[in-house]
């Protein structure tokens, strides 16, 4: 699916951990609100995610995020809670869209795991 990602010096220094590309649907909804909202994954790591999205968030944003993979023959999920850290309009086909940085802020270990097992899939 791709592999770690370059970065520039400034960036790399602020990371805790590599970045990987990785396409994958997520749902999302703001922590206390009902409605539900699709996204996709642009990259991940163990700390966090960059997402495209129809949707913009302002920074600060709490998320429950759902995402969604295939394990073998099945799909499985993981779940999280994570914050908007930056934001910036990035449009796509010529539709209004935007990307931003989640950090995780809540993970279940078990969680984790699944996270960790998708990151290797991807080298």
């Amino acid at each position: 699916m791709g592999g770690p990602m370059e970065d520039s010096s400034s960036s790399r220094e602020k990371r805790k951990s590599a970045r990987f590309h990785l396409s994958l649907p997520i749902e999302f909804k703001v922590v206390n609100e009902k409605s539900f909202h699709g996204a996709m994954i642009v990259n991940a790591s163990e700390t966090g995610l960059l997402v495209q999205s129809p949707k913009n968030l302002p920074v600060g944003t709490k998320l429950n995020i759902a995402v969604i993979f295939s394990k073998g023959f099945e799909l499985a999920n993981f779940e999280v809670v994570a914050e908007v850290v930056w934001t910036t309009s990035h449009p796509t086909d010529g539709k209004e869209g935007y990307q931003f940085g989640l950090r995780f802020v809540h993970i279940l270990e078990e969680d984790r795991q699944k996270l960790k097992l998708l990151l290797g899939e991807s080298y």
